[in-house]
């Protein structure tokens, strides 16, 4: 397991740097342009949220080496208000922001394994991973 880097998560800006050196490393690894695209779009999200309910986070990049295969996992941590209902936002369509972003549900589709934890006023860790197929 190789940790590449991570990005602190404090402005909007931000958002896009993740974005970009997630799709930097993914490309490193050896994924093709579309699952590339996939692993951005979840980044988006992902830092998103980070800067909308939490105001400030991190996000981290570290390539995975299974048995048979290697992968990106994504670590985005934050010390925000937390999820009181993770089942509510694991809905398809829901939506606090207004956005028509895929949000979590979208994330969760678009890697091959999701994780999330989160505690009431304390903050939410997700972690997601992409396999090279």
């Amino acid at each position: 397991m190789k940790m590449h880097s991570s990005v602190a998560i404090k402005q909007e800006w931000d958002i896009v740097g993740a974005r970009q050196l997630g799709r930097e490393i993914a490309k490193k690894i050896g994924f093709g342009t579309v699952d590339q695209a996939r692993i951005a779009t979840a980044i988006s999200e992902i830092t998103r949220n980070i800067y909308l309910y939490a105001e400030q986070g991190t996000v981290a990049f570290e390539e995975v080496e299974g048995i048979h295969q290697n992968g990106l996992r994504i670590i985005a941590t934050d010390t925000g208000p937390g999820i009181q209902n993770i089942s509510q936002v694991m809905e398809d369509g829901y939506t606090t922001s207004g956005g028509l972003g895929a949000g979590l549900p979208g994330v969760k589709r678009l890697m091959d394994e999701f994780n999330i934890q989160s505690e009431v006023g304390k903050g939410t860790v997700i972690t997601t991973v992409k396999w090279l197929r």
